[in-house]
C-alpha cells in the first residue's frame, strides 16, 4: 500500500461529467482527507484511485468507462480502482459485473463511509456492488416530511464531514478544493422534479433538494477564502431552488450578495419557463450578480416541446430574451437545443432554425437525439435516421456558429470586466468576460500583460473577435 511521507494512504481522485459533478468530487476529496487520507495529483503515485463517473448521455458513460480501464491499467498489486458517481449509482451491479478492472462500485449512499469502504478495499476486501434504485421515491418534497426522512438516503452535497467541526456562520463546508481556479462552482440543489421524456437524472438522482440558505452562504464564504473570484451556483434547475424550503432562488441571491464578498455571482441552468419577473429582477439588478442567462430551450417547435414535457414557444423565449436584453444589453445567453427528437419533422427543423437566427444567442449545444435507457423518449415512435440526425445537427451547428461569430462581434467598441484565468507562453493573457461561462462560452485574449495574476478583475475594451472568442485591449 502506498504512503506518503507522512504515512498517510494516498488516494487519487478523477472527476467526471458536469460542475455539478465536480462539486461531489471535491466532497469525496473533503470527506477522505478528513479521514486521514492523503490526495495526490498522481495517480500512480496512490494506492487507490477513484473514478467519479458520468452517467448522462452515451458519450459520457463511454468516457467513464475508459477513464476506469486506463486507471486500471496503471497496474501495481496495491492499487485499487474504485468507481462512484452517476453512472455508478445508475448501473450499479450491473456495471461491476460489466467491468471486473473496477475493485469496487459505490452508489451515493457509501459517500459518507467513502473512507471506512476504502480501508476496505484497500485491505483486500470486495464490497457488495450498489444496487440501483429510483430515487425519486426517496425524498418527498413538503419540508416536513423530507425532515422527518432525514438521514434515511445520501445525497451528494447534503451531508456534514465527519469531524462535526463548523464556522460560526454555519455548517462546516463539506469540500476539499482541488483546483487553484479562480472560479469554482457551488451546488445549491441536487435532483429535479420535472419528468423531460428525453432524461434519466430524475431516476438516479433524485428528487429536488435545495440546501438551506445558511449552508449555502457557509460554502460560498469558505470558497471566497480560498482565494475564489467567481461562483457559479449549479443544479439540475436552479429556477426551483427553494421550493421545497418556502423560498426560491431570487432570495438566495439578495442573501448571498448582502452576506458574501464574492466578485461574480454566475446563475447556471434556468428553466426558460420558469424565469418568474421577480427572479428576472434580481438577475438583473443585483450587484455582483452578472449578467448572464443560461436558458437551455432543448427546442423551439411547440409540438416537439410537448413531445418532450417542456413548455414554450418561439414567441415566449424570444419575448424573455427581449426582457433580459432590455435590462441588461451586454447579457450573455447561452442555451442548448436537441435535434432529431423523435417526431421531429422538417417543419419542426425549421422552426427550430428560424429561432436560432432570431435569438441571437451568445452560445449554443447543438445535440442529436439518441435513446437513453429508461426514459420515455426511448419508447416514443416517429424515430429519425442516424443519418438524418446528423445532417441536421450539421446544418443547425453552422447556423449556431454564424450566429455566434456575429454576436461576438457585436461587441467591437464594448467595455468589458475580465476575470483573467491563465498565460499563454505565445499568445498571452487569457480569461473571460461577465457574459462568458466557464469552459463552454468562448475566452477573451489581452495579449501580453504586466503586474497581473491569475484570478485578477481588469476591464478591457473589445477590438476583434475569432468565433465567439474575444480579443481586447487591457483599460486603466
Amino acid at each position: 500500500m502506498r504512503e506518503s511521507a507522512g504515512g498517510k494512504v494516498a488516494v487519487h481522485l478523477i472527476g467526471l461529467g458536469c460542475a455539478r459533478n465536480d462539486v461531489d468530487t471535491e466532497e469525496l476529496a473533503g470527506r477522505l482527507s478528513a479521514d486521514g487520507f492523503e490526495l495526490t495529483d498522481d495517480p500512480r503515485a496512490a494506492s487507490a484511485i477513484v473514478v467519479n463517473t458520468c452517467g448522462f448521455i452515451e458519450a459520457a458513460k463511454k468516457d467513464s468507462i475508459d477513464t476506469i480501464l486506463d486507471a486500471a491499467d496503471l497496474g501495481g498489486p496495491k492499487k485499487a480502482v474504485v468507481a462512484v458517481g452517476c453512472l455508478a449509482e445508475r448501473y450499479g451491479a450491473e456495471l461491476a459485473q460489466a467491468l471486473p478492472e473496477a475493485d469496487a462500485v459505490l452508489g451515493f449512499d457509501d459517500y459518507p463511509d467513502i473512507a471506512d469502504r476504502l480501508r476496505f478495499i484497500l485491505a483486500g476486501g470486495r464490497p457488495a456492488s450498489h444496487q440501483p434504485r429510483d430515487r425519486r421515491s426517496l425524498l418527498p418534497l413538503a419540508p416536513a416530511a423530507r425532515q422527518a426522512r432525514s438521514g434515511q438516503v445520501t445525497v451528494p452535497g447534503h451531508l456534514s464531514l465527519p469531524d462535526g467541526t463548523a464556522p460560526a456562520s454555519g455548517p462546516r463546508p463539506i469540500r476539499k478544493r482541488l483546483s487553484t481556479a479562480p472560479s469554482a462552482p457551488l451546488k445549491i440543489a441536487s435532483g429535479c422534479d420535472r419528468r423531460c421524456t428525453f432524461c434519466a437524472i430524475p431516476a438516479f438522482r433524485g428528487s429536488y433538494l435545495s440546501r438551506p440558505i445558511a449552508e449555502v452562504v457557509a460554502e460560498a464564504e469558505w470558497l471566497v477564502g480560498e482565494g475564489v473570484r467567481e461562483l457559479v451556483l449549479v443544479s439540475e434547475n436552479s429556477t426551483g431552488y427553494g421550493k421545497d424550503l418556502g423560498s426560491n432562488l431570487e432570495t438566495l441571491l439578495t442573501e448571498m450578495v448582502g452576506a458574501v464578498p464574492i466578485d461574480w455571482l454566475r446563475v447556471s441552468y434556468l428553466q426558460p419557463a420558469e424565469v418568474r419577473p421577480s427572479l428576472l429582477e434580481a438577475m438583473i439588478t443585483l450587484p455582483g450578480v452578472v449578467p448572464y442567462f443560461d436558458l437551455p430551450f432543448q427546442h423551439a417547435s411547440p409540438p416537439v416541446l410537448r413531445r418532450m414535457r417542456r413548455f414554450g414557444d418561439p414567441e415566449s423565449f424570444l419575448d424573455l430574451i427581449e426582457r433580459i436584453r432590455d435590462g441588461r444589453p451586454q447579457a450573455g445567453i447561452r442555451s442548448n437545443v436537441i435535434v432529431g427528437f423523435p417526431g421531429e419533422t422538417a417543419e419542426d427543423f425549421e422552426i427550430l432554425c428560424e429561432f436560432i437566427a432570431a435569438a441571437n444567442l451568445d452560445a449554443v449545444g447543438v445535440f442529436g437525439y439518441s435513446d437513453e435507457e429508461g426514459t420515455e423518449a426511448s419508447g416514443l415512435g416517429g424515430k429519425l435516421s442516424p443519418e438524418l440526425i446528423s445532417e441536421r445537427v450539421d446544418r443547425l451547428s453552422s447556423l449556431v456558429d454564424e450566429v455566434s461569430a456575429q454576436r461576438a462581434e457585436d461587441r467591437i467598441g464594448e467595455r468589458v470586466q475580465i476575470l483573467l484565468e491563465g498565460r499563454d507562453s505565445t499568445d498571452g493573457w487569457f480569461g473571460r468576460a461577465a457574459h462568458q461561462g466557464p469552459e463552454t462560452d468562448g475566452h477573451v485574449s489581452l495579449g501580453q500583460l504586466v503586474g497581473v495574476g491569475s484570478g485578477d478583475l481588469v476591464w478591457g475594451r473589445v477590438t476583434g473577435t475569432d468565433g465567439v472568442d474575444l480579443v481586447a485591449d487591457l483599460e486603466d
